[in-house]
C-alpha cells in the first residue's frame, strides 16, 4: 500500500503543534498573555487561533461539520484535544488522495465565494501552522523558555524515519 507523499509532513503538522502546546502547559495565565512585536498576538490567542485555524481548513476540505470548534474560549488541554483529532483526518483525506486542482469552495456570510485549489488549501494549512508555532517559539524565548525542539528532523527521528549510519567500510 502506497502513502501519501504528504502523510509525513502533516503527521509532523499535528506533532509539533501538540509539543508546542505542551511547551505551553507550564505557564503562567500572565506568561500565557505574552506578545511579541511582528508576531499574531498572546501565546494563548496565537494557540488558539492555529489550531481554530487548521479545524477550519478541515471542515472547509472534507465538509465535515464536526471539525468546526469554538477555539475562542478554548484553554490549552482543549487545543491539543482538537488538533489531536485532526491528526487522523488529515491522514484520512491524504489517503483518499485527493485531486491538488479541485477547486474548494468557501461561501461567507453574505454568499460571497472564496475560491482555492485543494493543493493550494493544503500547502495553506502546513505554512499556516509553521507560522504560527513559530511565532509561539518566538515568544517562549523572550520568557526565557526553551522552546520546544519540533523540526522536521527532529519529528523525522522520532518517527525512525531519520537516522545517522556509520561510514561503511
Amino acid at each position: 500500500m502506497s502513502r501519501s507523499v504528504l502523510e509525513d509532513a502533516f503527521a509532523h503538522h499535528v506533532w509539533a503543534t501538540l509539543r508546542t502546546l505542551d511547551a505551553c502547559l507550564a505557564l503562567s495565565p500572565e506568561q500565557l498573555d505574552t506578545t511579541v512585536p511582528g508576531t499574531y498576538g498572546s501565546i494563548l490567542a496565537t494557540a488558539r487561533h492555529l489550531v481554530g485555524a487548521d479545524c477550519w481548513y478541515l471542515f472547509d476540505m472534507t465538509g465535515e461539520s464536526s471539525f468546526r470548534i469554538e477555539d475562542e474560549s478554548m484553554d490549552l488541554e482543549d487545543l491539543k484535544t482538537a488538533i489531536g483529532n485532526s491528526g487522523p483526518a488529515w491522514a484520512q483525506l491524504l489517503a483518499a488522495n485527493p485531486n491538488p486542482d479541485t477547486d474548494v469552495v468557501e461561501i461567507d456570510d453574505e454568499a460571497a465565494e472564496f475560491h482555492a485549489t485543494m493543493g493550494i488549501r493544503l500547502a495553506q494549512a502546513l505554512h499556516h501552522g509553521t507560522d504560527h508555532r513559530s511565532q509561539i517559539c518566538t515568544a517562549l524565548t523572550t520568557l526565557g523558555v526553551e522552546p520546544p525542539a519540533i523540526d522536521v528532523w527532529d519529528f523525522g527521528e522520532q518517527a525512525g524515519s531519520v537516522f545517522d549510519a556509520p561510514p561503511s567500510s
